[in-house]
C-alpha cells in the first residue's frame, strides 16, 4: 500500500516557496510604498478601499474586519484614528442596533483618491507587469480556487 509522501515534491516545494515569498514580502513592500508616498499602511488603504466599494459607502465594522482580516478591535482602533481625521463617520445601524456602520467621508475618499495612483502602480509593478495576459488568466484561477477552498476552510472573507 503506496502511502503519500509526508513531504512536498520538489516541484511543490519550488511554488510553495515562491508563494510564501508573495504573501510575506508582497505586502511589505505594498506597506513601504504608501508609508513613504501617502502616510498610511496597506491595511489602512484596504480599509478605505473597501468602503470605497461598498453601497453607499458604509459598511458594518464586524463585515468589514471580515473582508479586511482584521480583528475588531483592531479595526476599531483605526476607525478612532479615521474619525479624528474626519477620514470616516460611525453611526448605530438603524435596522439593527447590535452593529456598527462605518461611512466614508468626502474627505476619507479623497485620501483614498490620492494614494491610489501610486499604489495601483506599485502593485501593477510588481504583480501584472511580469505577467503575460495568459498566465495573468491562469494565476486568477489557481488563485481563486485556492482562495476559495482557504475561505471554506476558515469560514473568513467574501466569496467570489
Amino acid at each position: 500500500m503506496d502511502e503519500p509522501s509526508p513531504w512536498l515534491d520538489a516541484e511543490q516545494q519550488q511554488l510553495w516557496q515562491d508563494l510564501l515569498t508573495v504573501v510575506i514580502a508582497l505586502p511589505a513592500a505594498l506597506d513601504r510604498q504608501l508609508q513613504r508616498d501617502a502616510g498610511m499602511s496597506n491595511f489602512e488603504y484596504s480599509v478605505l478601499a473597501r468602503l470605497s466599494m461598498s453601497d453607499q459607502d458604509t459598511m458594518r465594522l464586524s463585515e468589514l474586519a471580515r473582508d479586511c482580516d482584521s480583528t475588531l478591535p483592531r479595526l476599531s482602533k483605526l476607525m478612532d484614528r479615521f474619525e479624528a481625521r474626519e477620514w470616516i463617520v460611525r453611526r448605530i445601524d438603524s435596522t439593527d442596533g447590535r452593529y456598527t456602520l462605518a461611512t466614508l467621508t468626502d474627505q476619507g475618499r479623497q485620501e483614498l483618491v490620492d494614494s491610489a495612483p501610486g499604489h495601483v502602480a506599485q502593485v501593477r509593478r510588481l504583480v501584472f507587469d511580469p505577467l503575460t495576459t495568459a498566465q495573468r488568466r491562469h494565476l486568477g484561477t489557481a488563485l481563486s480556487r485556492i482562495a476559495d477552498t482557504v475561505r471554506r476552510e476558515t469560514g473568513s472573507g467574501p466569496t467570489g
